[in-house]
């Protein structure tokens, strides 16, 4: 068994994610084994969230539902979900077609909720301009960080919505101290503010480290736009702490990030390993 190729593998093109609830009386286990034959962990990434396994009566170890943080300033919505599929490729017709058939293998069990399409802006940036993913550990570090149980990875995905009006009126050496680096060099300032993002979330200063591999993308969506956060980790617990610190449970200072930004969703999956082309539910007994 391997894990996920997408994990390591530079963002795509574009790509679509697909988040699925439980439907009514539904075949789960069924419906699961003819989505995971269909995604191979490159082209089509399949996550599990924990409804799934309490309906399946099956725990795996390390999954849980996204947190509910009532301490957080601002708030942090939690909209955990079933399933979520990411699609990956490099035309969004075809990914949307895509969508149609696994959507399709899924309905008996399963019903979408929502369907968000993202796509790689200029060299890896978001739609501020800001380079993302910056920080990713590489290579050994990589697979430490993001490799879980035999070959899993635990995933955290979240939308953002962006406040380009209030982005825009700030001025940019503004916009720099919110995120602690230069826009245009992307070198991180020595003096930037504690609020900065990068200061919230230096993953070398969490103890223990709080290393994840990044595969943020931006959306639009009609005159809305932002990202679309996603992490993988060998759990959640890295992911965990810098939420947790971006909104003030540390030290009670928010990350500068809201400033401009905030999360409508926020959902934690499992995504199994991958055995000869098609995901492994072996774990799900």
């Amino acid at each position: 068994m391997t894990a996920p190729v997408a994990l390591f593998e530079p963002i795509p093109d574009h790509a679509r994610h697909l988040f699925f609830d439980l439907a009514p009386g539904g075949d789960v286990r069924t419906a699961l084994a003819a989505l995971a034959a269909r995604c191979d962990g490159q082209a089509a990434v399949l996550g599990i969230g924990a409804p799934v396994a309490h309906a399946l009566n099956t725990p795996i170890p390390g999954l849980r539902p996204f947190p509910e943080l009532p301490q957080a300033r601002p708030p942090i919505p939690a909209t955990q979900h079933a399933l979520w599929l990411w699609l990956r490729g490099d035309e969004p017709g075809n990914l949307l077609l895509r969508g149609h058939r696994l959507e399709a293998l899924a309905a008996p069990a399963f019903v979408l909720k929502q369907a968000i399409v993202s796509f790689r802006h200029q060299d890896y940036r978001d739609l501020t301009g800001f380079e993302d993913g910056t920080e990713n550990p590489e290579g050994e570090a990589a697979t430490e960080a993001a490799l879980g149980f035999g070959g899993s990875s635990f995933a955290a995905v979240q939308q953002w919505l962006h406040d380009f009006t209030a982005f825009d009126a700030m001025t940019p050496a503004e916009q720099n101290a919110c995120v602690g680096r230069d826009r245009a060099s992307n070198e991180e300032l020595d003096d930037a503010p504690a609020s900065a993002h990068v200061k919230r979330t230096a993953q070398e200063d969490f103890e223990p480290e709080a290393f994840v591999v990044r595969r943020s993308m931006p959306w639009v969506a009609g005159e809305d736009a932002g990202l679309v956060f996603l992490a993988f980790g060998k759990s959640f617990d890295a992911f965990e702490a810098q939420l947790k610190r971006m909104t003030g449970h540390d030290d009670g200072i928010s990350d500068a990030l809201f400033r401009f930004s905030r999360p409508l969703t926020g959902g934690y999956y499992w995504c199994p390993p991958v055995r000869d082309g098609a995901t492994d539910l072996g774990a799900l007994g």
